[in-house]
């Protein structure tokens, strides 16, 4: 092909360039005419959360990061994958497959509850995933209804025995006084859990995280976790996965109990809280309810300490199937968090 052979030379004092036209160029142009008027949108739908910066924004890349210190880990991104199962036929492979993640992306990890491991081995298999996970943070999990029969037979000294067991980092240890009421067999508790905390916390070895386990905590929960001696608080917060409602959906229905499903602290109302808190060097676990990225970005900008993004119910149906399926679900919110990062400002930062 010639130079003169791309120009229509009809008139000689005119040459229009002859664009190659592809047949995928042509079926996009031709899409964008028939979807122009249903694509039309109202100015009551803007996200009002976030100032649009498109000038400081290029494409993440494959390599691109968002480099994290979260309890002097090195995380490559600001994610952490709550805390889900133990103790089922499908905990083994879902573990394994959340272990790969956080070994290939940096991320951390809490496993479900570690409860089966304070009386034998039987189960260790399930949740023996540190060969998986490198040498990235991963934190056992206890009820403070087993912390608290531990503390009263002194026997505390389980509590690091099961965290040597599964050589973790630490320990998360979750507060669900509505969950073991709703469930017929759950546990009663004899004291509050604050004094449970108070007498057990100088006697374990390791780093401790405090969570609830779907409903969140109020300013009074919040200040009293805040002066305590440990590392991080996960919200846990009401609008992800409510296990005092998944309770009352596998147990005979009580109509008494009913109205206390939806009483609770969201994310957002309970990151407000924080702000108006001395945090005390304090990190944050912000979870609950955080259905997307965008969501997950705008509390972690919101709040003035240290945080992650934490996802559990998320992941859960990709790390049921293969890994492949788990890492292209993660590689999508990757980018989703990324381009949220820079190309979008939170405007109460500002």
């Amino acid at each position: 092909m010639t130079l003169w052979s791309v120009f229509d030379t009809s008139s000689p004092m005119e040459f229009i360039p002859k664009a190659p036209f592809s047949d995928e160029l042509a079926q996009r142009k031709g899409d964008h005419i028939e979807l122009a008027n249903k694509a039309r949108t109202s100015a009551s739908k803007i996200d009002s959360r976030f100032n649009y910066e498109p000038l400081f924004f290029a494409h993440p890349n494959s390599e691109a990061k968002w480099k994290t210190k979260f309890l002097n880990f090195d995380l490559d991104y600001p994610v952490w994958v709550s805390s889900m199962t133990g103790g089922t036929e499908h905990a083994k492979n879902i573990n394994e497959n959340l272990a790969k993640l956080c070994a290939e992306f940096k991320l951390g990890m809490g496993l479900g509850s570690c409860r089966a491991l304070l009386t034998d081995d039987s189960r260790l298999n399930e949740f023996a995933v540190r060969k998986f996970m490198g040498s990235q943070p991963l934190f056992a999990n206890i009820g403070i209804a087993q912390v608290e029969e531990l503390v009263a037979n002194g026997t505390e000294n389980k509590l690091n025995e099961m965290v040597k067991k599964v050589e973790a980092d630490g320990l998360i240890i979750h507060i669900n006084p509505l969950q073991e009421w709703f469930q017929p067999e759950g546990d009663r508790f004899t004291k509050p859990p604050l004094e449970t905390l108070t007498r057990v916390l100088d006697k374990l070895q390791t780093k401790i995280i405090i969570k609830e386990v779907g409903q969140g905590m109020g300013p009074k929960s919040l200040r009293a976790l805040l002066e305590l001696p440990i590392a991080g608080i996960e919200l846990a917060a009401f609008g992800g996965t409510n296990f005092t409602l998944l309770e009352y959906l596998r147990a005979t229905k009580d109509e008494t109990k009913e109205p206390f499903i939806n009483v609770g602290h969201s994310a957002r109302e309970m990151v407000d809280i924080l702000n108006a808190l001395p945090t005390r060097n304090k990190e944050f676990i912000i979870s609950g309810g955080i259905t997307s990225m965008l969501d997950g970005y705008e509390l972690k900008t919101k709040l003035k300490a240290k945080s992650l993004i934490g996802m559990a119910s998320a992941f859960l149906t990709p790390a049921l199937n293969d890994y492949e399926t788990l890492r292209t679900y993660f590689l999508r919110q990757r980018e989703a968090l990324l381009t949220a990062r820079d190309l979008l400002v939170n405007r109460e930062e500002e």
